[in-house]
């Protein structure tokens, strides 16, 4: 691990978009455990994940915008004077985005062009870490899936996201705005969304197991994932924002530990005893945009960063589970 890049944060000003939702309010707990001076900006829609509890604890140590990073003023003035742009604000259901492809166009595509473009012209030196997602590379033609693999995206948001992600290597190519992209797999842990099942199966399956209800598992269970709990995402997120050879560069996230969906909710329901889950055949609208085994090829961001993920499966969702025993009517409302 490169030294000493941690210090880049202390004293830094630091914004976050999506910053009261489980991803960014993870990382805004761990920016101000650095000494950064941290800024959230998130609309609260409520299908969206944003949960003021996500920030217990730091209410007198952030400053919260309730905003839309959809509007252009905004965005023109919440990027000032900031040091480092963590832009993890998005439309991340792949069922929505079937539903309203017109809506997951804007946050995803419009939306960016706002950000970038406001950094462009009030913070040209602004350093930006973009959450991109695995979904873009779409049915894997090869495993482990590696940077080099072909885009193909199954659904409108893998669409809508490859076309944000590229927004930002272009201003970095064009405008040299230092931008960096993380492609995130399955990332998992406390602060997310229980509400409803369209932010993919981890968070479904959490809530039912607490609750101790039947988890249908779609197809056969024989689906492979990799998983990353979601301290080892924000590792990686800080990593690559004060390093200058990571500067529009696109890289995976992984794990070395690779599970069946089946081999995923044993795991489940045996830290959640009176929890069951059965194989069930797919619903029509998940089958078409199913993508079947994903597995991600992470040595890139290793070799560059030194990272690579430090949480087991079972301790991530040992922690997950204490977590929400602790506060789950927070995330059932």
């Amino acid at each position: 691990m490169k030294p000493q890049w941690s210090e880049a944060y202390r004293g830094s000003r630091c914004l976050i978009t999506g910053g009261l939702g489980f991803i960014g309010s993870s990382l805004a707990h761990r920016l101000v455990d650095l000494g950064a001076q941290v800024t959230l900006i998130d609309s609260l829609i409520p299908a969206y994940g944003g949960n003021l509890w996500n920030i217990h604890g730091l209410e007198d140590r952030v400053r919260v915008n309730i905003a839309d990073v959809r509007d252009p003023h905004s965005m023109a003035w919440l990027v000032r004077d900031q040091d480092y742009l963590f832009n993890l604000a998005g439309q991340v259901s792949h069922i929505d985005s079937m539903r309203d492809p017109q809506t997951d166009l804007d946050i995803n595509c419009r939306a960016q062009l706002s950000i970038l473009e406001a950094c462009r012209s009030h913070n040209p030196g602004i350093r930006v870490v973009y959450a991109s997602t695995r979904q873009q590379y779409g049915r894997p033609e090869y495993l482990p899936v590696d940077e080099r693999h072909i885009l193909r995206p199954v659904d409108f948001n893998g669409i809508s996201k490859m076309a944000g992600e590229w927004y930002h290597v272009l201003y970095h190519q064009v405008y040299a705005i230092p931008t960096t992209c993380l492609r995130l797999t399955n990332t998992y842990g406390p602060r997310m969304l229980l509400k409803h099942n369209r932010q993919g199966f981890v968070p479904w399956f959490v809530r039912l197991a607490l609750l101790g209800r039947e988890i249908e598992v779609f197809g056969d269970g024989m689906q492979k994932r990799d998983l990353n709990y979601v301290d080892d995402a924000v590792e990686a997120l800080l990593m690559v924002g004060p390093d200058p050879e990571t500067f529009g560069e696109i890289y995976n996230l992984g794990h070395d530990e690779v599970v069946t969906l089946a081999e995923f909710v044993q795991t489940l329901t045996e830290l959640c005893p009176g929890s069951a889950y059965r194989v069930v055949p797919f619903p029509e609208e998940a089958r078409r945009i199913d993508i079947g085994d994903y597995y991600g090829d992470y040595r890139k961001l290793r070799e560059g960063t030194g990272w690579s993920p430090r949480v087991s499966l079972r301790e991530g969702l040992s922690r997950t589970i204490a977590y929400y025993r602790q506060h789950l009517e927070r995330y059932l409302e």
